[in-house]
């Protein structure tokens, strides 16, 4: 049975160290190991089956049941965990449960990169034929395999894989089908031996995972309305959470097309500064404070580490979960692409960019470390004074010409949005400095703040169309230009701004979701839709007092959600079919900030 890459109706599965993603067929199709940014073992999602026979698939991990007509899949409710309920022709029923283990050990977090699958009879005797295909260097080098009694082990060149199954080894490795008759269960992961019972150790790791998961949901703060949609987009967030560095990765996975045969494939398996005050105003707005500390933590680490490259001024826009600013992108020529819609890229030559909302965004993720007392590792002089650099940075470059929110390859210009970023760093030192009882540097930032506040509203506003630009002197709109009133640089009820949002709205409004812009780029003219848009517009349409409006179109982009309730990055705008890397942080966080603006609160809906 070969994988199907038609779309992009996927679960995810992980435990803050490794992920998967498993489709419509109960098969794993994007794996990497032994973290979020290694090797993809399984690849079928980047290589398109289009001309090869069952035998030449690779890249995947399935458990085919003969016979299969249907196969119904759904989390265990509150869990990354997934079970997949497959029935045959003659009524046998199967179920597998995927999960990858995470639980507290010995006053440790357990989450090892390992995935788990165990498949369970559920009716009749059902017969399973097993096909585990990783490859390596990005599919480019099959594995060699040697054996023992209960394992297989898949050797590359730089590392080695182990199955540990109950099941018959020999079956697994010629994939010869055989009846199941009772629980079996594959442990996937490091070359360690298994030390332990296979079946109750199995169980042992669903039961506390399920724990786990289910008293991580208890923790949160959730609004009353939506609820379902916000656990689930919370867990997933969760899920691109590097927990060993604190890192949030924008997306699982490369170079998933933002739109059809445009080869706008770019590899996210990075953490993007600028995802950084939006990933923690959600994560603040859950109550999820270890998870938003531990990515404060690897914030101020990025800053600690510009202080010690004196010669270097700019901030690069994004870093590896390590905070390696060295990304260089090239090509994975052994991957055909989602569709076989290539290039598949790994790296991301945007960090070479200058991007000036950086500061802006490394300032207003930190601002909670000085204000927000739930926190045990608060902000400090030392930490404050690394943060003044940034903002003396910002001051300098507020003004001049940089690739954009949207990381143009070959233009630059004074965009609107890293300038009001930059503006906004020196406006949050304000605060910073005040909670501090720094007065002298409050009343210092307050200056520049205002200063450059007047240069901004001058020419980023266009008298002629009455609204405001995406870049300085210009025409035109995009639609971080929504974001104004919620960076607190105009109020909602400025006029300016409400014809702003009203222009946004007319000019970039497709069906229900909104494009980031409507001129040409580096690729030409966009095909899909930004999903964070969509939810950027809802909160500007219920901040000017359209809320009733709001909600009915929030309620609409959610219909967009897959079968499991994710979403990736992009949709096209007629037919709502997902694009773009999955499933993307930028827009759950979208989800969860606009659920909470609009939700009852729950005294009200008691």
């Amino acid at each position: 049975m070969i994988a199907d890459m038609s779309s992009l109706d996927l679960a995810v599965i992980g435990n803050c160290t490794i992920s998967a993603l498993v489709d419509r067929r109960a098969q794993i199709v994007w794996s990497c190991f032994p973290r979020f940014d290694g090797d993809p073992v399984f690849s079928a999602l980047l290589d398109s089956p289009e001309g090869r026979s069952d035998a030449d698939q690779r890249g995947i991990f399935a458990i085919d049941m003969v016979g299969m007509v249907s196969c119904e899949q759904s989390y265990l409710q509150n869990t990354a965990v997934l079970v997949s309920r497959l029935t045959d022709s003659f009524g046998n029923i199967l179920e597998i449960t995927d999960f990858a283990p995470r639980f507290k050990h010995y006053d440790r977090t357990f989450r090892p990169p390992m995935l788990i699958r165990r498949v369970y009879p559920v009716k009749g005797r059902p017969r399973i034929r097993v096909r585990l295909r990783p490859h390596y260097d990005w599919g480019s080098c099959p594995p060699s395999l040697t054996r023992g009694s209960n394992h297989l082990r898949f050797v590359g060149p730089a590392y080695s894989l182990r199955l540990t199954t109950d099941a018959s080894v020999s079956y697994v490795q010629d994939e010869r089908p055989f009846v199941v008759d009772r629980p079996l269960s594959f442990f996937f992961g490091e070359d360690e031996p298994l030390r332990s019972e296979t079946d109750s150790t199995a169980r042992s790791f669903l039961d506390s995972t399920v724990d786990f998961w289910r008293d991580w949901v208890r923790s949160l703060s959730i609004p009353f309305d939506w609820q379902e949609p916000v656990i689930r987009a919370a867990i997933t967030l969760k899920l691109c959470n590097y927990e060993e560095t604190g890192a949030i990765v924008a997306a699982l996975t490369t170079s998933v097309p933002e739109a059809p045969h445009t080869q706008r494939n770019w590899d996210y398996r990075y953490c993007w500064l600028r995802d950084a005050y939006f990933v923690i105003q959600a994560l603040n707005r859950l109550g999820t404070t270890k998870t938003m500390e531990e990515y404060l933590t690897y914030i101020t680490n990025i800053v600690d580490d510009m202080e010690a490259i004196p010669d270097q001024k700019d901030m690069p826009p994004l870093f590896s979960i390590t905070r390696s600013p060295d990304l260089e992108e090239r090509e994975a020529t052994a991957l055909a692409g989602y569709r076989g819609m290539g290039p598949v890229r790994v790296g991301n030559a945007a960090y070479t960019q200058i991007q000036n909302d950086a500061y802006g965004s490394v300032v207003l993720a930190s601002v909670h470390a000085f204000l927000d007392k739930r926190l045990i590792r608060t902000g400090n002089r030392a930490l404050f004074a690394h943060l003044e650099k940034l903002g003396h940075r910002a001051i300098e470059v507020f003004d001049q010409p940089d690739a954009g929110p949207w990381e143009l390859r070959t233009k630059a210009a004074v965009h609107t949005f890293p300038s009001v970023m930059c503006w906004a760093a020196c406006d949050r030192l304000v605060k910073i400095a005040e909670a501090m009882g720094r007065d002298d540097r409050a009343a210092f930032w307050r200056e520049h703040a205002e200063r450059m506040h007047k240069v901004i509203d001058e020419r980023a506003y266009n008298a002629a169309t009455g609204t405001f630009v995406s870049s300085f002197d210009g025409e035109h709109l995009d639609a971080t230009l929504l974001l104004l009133a919620e960076l607190d640089f105009v109020k909602a009820d400025d006029p300016r701004f409400i014809a702003t949002v009203e222009a946004v709205g007319a000019k970039l409004r497709r069906g229900d979701l909104l494009l980031r812009y409507d001129v040409e780029d580096d690729f030409g003219l966009m095909h899909t839709a930004f999903m964070i848009c969509g939810f950027w517009y809802v909160d500007a349409l219920n901040a000017i007092g359209r809320k009733d409006e709001a909600k009915e179109l929030f309620e609409h982009i959610l219909s967009l959600r897959n079968s499991f309730g994710l979403f990736s990055e992009d949709a096209d705008f007629t037919t709502g079919e997902l694009w773009g890397n999955f499933p993307q942080t930028y827009s759950m966080v979208g989800l969860i900030n606009s659920a909470v603006r609009l939700s009852r609160s729950w005294e009200e809906a008691f």
